[in-house]
């Protein structure tokens, strides 16, 4: 006699605060919550790395289990329960926020990221003042060795996020974790400064930063969090189609922020994408139509230089025929556009030369 197959359950019952969830199998606590807008405070916890559980800030507990467990670590169980909030799991967060801000500057006043500061929020929720823990602190200079990024070792809390996603995700392994107790911190090989040797300049890093330590340099000082407007839009540089968020202040992109909701790019960037943005504001940017008269370029409205561009290809596909007459696309175009220009050759011209940029 056949035995009946065995059938495999995709979804778990979780109960969190007293409340029943029903949750995707294989998931952590902190994932769970998350998806069911329950807040845990998180430090070194990035949705695009791998689960580290240094910070310490998410500990929560379950029953049965007599110690707090970090829930981005600790796997979702079918029958847990589940407390995220309590006056132990409050003290020991307090005390850890207590510790990272005892060697960190009280400077939030002339902080470039005040009010996008995941330290600063914490602090301010769990009402931790600094001072309570005194020692040595570090005093390290600012460095901006090159024309992205600028790193204040000060700010540093050693979540090691930007290692990790610079190893895990960009997998450029330009920083790493160095040095050991008190003095680690995130550094290049041998100390040396960034370059396109050893660094993609993507960003990546800044992205993920939970603190000022990492800003880009190219927005520093030209406006904080509530000073601009976030406005979603699509890279044009290829046909990813990766989206971000241009931050606009006084009608000017003054930096890129990721979008970590994007379905195509998850909040990663290149260079292109992030510090690429310059064009915008350039000074040798045509605005309007130029048509060459006499060997020199005369400004024109849109109907004179379509109208003359139409008037050309009329002549050429007249004197050679359409088989003469190609379109070459590009990929920082639109799919919409590129449809257009390969609809204009084949019904317009008459012609199949169609090509792309992005062939291979």
């Amino acid at each position: 006699m056949k035995s009946k197959p065995t059938l495999h359950r995709t979804t778990i019952q979780i109960m969190v605060n007293g409340r029943q969830i029903t949750a995707q199998k294989g998931k952590s606590i902190l994932e769970v919550c998350k998806e069911a807008s329950i807040f845990i405070p998180t430090l070194c916890y990035d949705e695009r790395l791998e689960a580290y559980g240094g910070c310490r800030l998410c500990l929560v507990e379950v029953k049965g289990i007599n110690r707090p467990l970090t829930s981005c670590t600790t796997p979702a169980d079918d029958g847990m329960e589940v407390t995220t909030e309590s006056e132990t799991l409050t003290r020991l967060r307090k005390t850890m926020l207590s510790l990272i801000l005892s060697n960190h500057p009280n400077d939030c006043m002339c902080c470039d990221n005040a009010g996008d500061c995941t330290l600063q929020e914490l602090a301010y929720l769990y009402e931790v003042k600094p001072g309570k823990y005194e020692g040595e602190r570090w005093d390290l200079p600012i460095r901006e060795d090159n024309p992205f990024i600028t790193f204040e070792p000060k700010k540093c809390i050693s979540c090691s996020r930007c290692t990790r996603i610079c190893n895990d995700v960009v997998m450029a392994g330009t920083i790493e974790m160095s040095g050991r107790g008190f003095y680690t911190m995130p550094e290049t090989a041998f100390g040396k400064p960034r370059s396109l040797k050893n660094c993609e300049f993507c960003g990546q890093c800044v992205s993920t930063c939970p603190t000022g330590a990492l800003t880009d340099r190219k927005g520093r000082g030209r406006g904080r969090s509530h000073d601009v407007a976030k406005v979603k839009t699509t890279c044009s540089y290829c046909g990813t189609g990766c989206n971000f968020y241009l931050h606009v202040k006084d009608k000017k992109v003054i930096k890129v922020s990721s979008d970590y909701d994007a379905p195509v790019n998850r909040g990663n960037l290149c260079i292109k994408g992030r510090y690429g943005y310059d064009f915008i504001h350039s000074a040798e940017r045509l605005k309007t139509p130029l048509i060459k008269k006499d060997g020199v370029f005369h400004e024109a409205t849109w109907d004179e230089a379509l109208g003359l561009v139409a008037n050309k290809f009329k002549e050429l596909i007249a004197k050679y025929g359409p088989e003469k007459v190609g379109g070459f696309s590009s990929s920082r175009c639109t799919n919409e556009e590129n449809y257009l220009l390969s609809k204009w050759v084949r019904c317009a011209v008459g012609s199949n030369n169609v090509d792309n940029c992005a062939r291979v």
